[in-house]
């Protein structure tokens, strides 16, 4: 039950948060006088709709975006009477572009001449298309200001959280009994507890574990003398410490050989100020950015994993199938407190909002970034046209990029199936 219960949050979270990327749109657009005639949250069948005034609200049966629909989204050719359409041309690419024109002008009435999309001012229609993909990047930032601001970030303590037995090879685990052959871990033969706190190792005064730790990786084969904190006392020990195969710090794939005393520090969450959110936006936002300039090398993992035992790369992409399997995973984890749970379901919302914010400005139709483009092309021509003194050149005609908008268009379908397919068969598991 915990496993389905964290599904269905992150589920809802992701639904909520699909429905408010396209509220961005559809505020913009009545704000602008844009007739606006669905707003729908799901691709397919519909299973539920209500109209109010000239909307249709409804949910569809395929919870993988959402969409609102706009009259107008396409010109006229140059030239033609409103309400009017030249007959279709005879070539391939121009006959399916005249015939999309034209459905797109059948839900024009007599008294929309200025209520369609195409219209509008370049800056308004930027604002529109841009309000979806802002409401997400907001999003983010919202839930990472919880997260970081309200519960805080986990930092590692000088405190110890357990004691390892006994000194094994890295990598290795040890079960309740150590191997016969196994030496005890300099930290029992120092007699220390969890619950100790390091105050200061070496004669040097201990701030925080990272510190620690690079003091103790750097004295392998000394006897250091320590002060620990127990029971509000304070008290000295000698710590043999002796040098052991860890993984790198710089890169954990890469073992080193350092210092090692065997302790496990304590994790406690640390409240953090409005610096650390805009540090921690513009890290993410960075690497989000070069993962999807890596996208299509992704999607050959995706679709390798799909189809064969290969893992799944836990930096690759995920539909939103696999990120409620996710929150499956979160919620039926016996090792997360309910802090830690809590605070890894948010992270995860404002990862997937941030993702989606920049997914939805790559300058490509059908996604909003493409009309983003258009509109700033547009505002280009006309400031030129200005410049140079000449006829105002009027809205920029997407419905010619429509061929490659339709590619496009079966590439998303086809990466959005296989990501709900490899989701299925081979879904990222959470650590934890």
């Amino acid at each position: 039950m915990g496993w389905l219960a964290g599904v269905v949050i992150l589920f809802l979270g992701l639904m909520v948060s699909i429905a408010l990327h396209e509220l961005g749109h559809f505020s913009f657009a009545k704000l602008f006088g844009v007739r606006t005639t669905q707003f729908m949250v799901g691709f397919g069948p519909t299973i539920w709709s209500k109209r109010k005034g000239e909307t249709e609200y409804g949910l569809k049966a395929i919870p993988v975006g959402g969409y609102i629909r706009m009259i107008g989204m396409l010109p006229p050719r140059k030239g033609d009477a409103p309400g009017q359409l030249r007959p279709y041309s005879t070539g391939r690419f121009s006959g399916l572009i005249d015939s999309a024109r034209g459905q797109a002008l059948e839900e024009v009435g007599p008294n929309d001449g200025d209520r369609v999309f195409y219209a509008k001012q370049w800056w308004q229609k930027l604002i529109i298309m841009f309000g979806g993909p802002a409401v997400n990047l907001i999003l983010a930032v919202v839930f990472f200001a919880i997260l970081i601001m309200g519960i805080g970030s986990p930092t590692l303590q000088p405190k110890i959280a357990s004691v390892a037995k006994c000194v094994v090879a890295a990598g290795q685990q040890v079960g309740d009994t150590c191997p016969a052959t196994a030496p005890a871990t300099p930290a029992v033969k120092a007699g220390l507890m969890p619950g100790d706190k390091i105050v200061s190792f070496g004669g040097t005064k201990i701030n925080d574990y990272a510190q620690l730790q690079r003091l103790i990786r750097d004295s392998g084969g000394k006897t250091v003398p320590t002060v620990v904190q127990r029971g509000g006392k304070q008290l000295p020990v000698q710590i043999p410490v002796i040098s052991n195969q860890m993984p790198d710090l710089d890169n954990p794939d890469k073992t080193v050989n350092v210092g090692f005393i065997g302790i496990t520090p304590t994790e406690a969450y640390e409240r953090q100020g409005p610096g650390a959110v805009v540090s921690a936006i513009t890290d993410l936002t960075g690497r989000t950015a070069a993962s999807l300039v890596k996208f299509p090398q992704k999607m050959v993992g995706v679709w390798q994993a799909a189809f064969s035992d290969k893992k799944r790369d836990p930096e690759g992409p995920v539909g939103v199938v696999g990120v409620s399997r996710m929150g499956g995973d979160i919620a039926a984890s016996k090792n997360f407190t309910e802090t830690q749970k809590i605070a890894t379901f948010i992270g995860l919302l404002g990862s997937v909002n941030l993702a989606l914010g920049l997914f939805n400005l790559i300058p490509l139709l059908p996604l909003d970034g493409g009309h983003i483009f258009g509109a700033l092309w547009e505002a280009v021509k006309k400031g030129f046209a200005k410049i140079l003194r000449r006829p105002d050149p009027g809205y920029v005609d997407v419905a010619k990029a429509l061929p490659l908008t339709y590619a496009m268009a079966v590439v998303l379908i086809v990466m959005g199936g296989l990501l709900v397919y490899a989701d299925l068969v081979n879904p990222i598991q959470f650590p934890g």
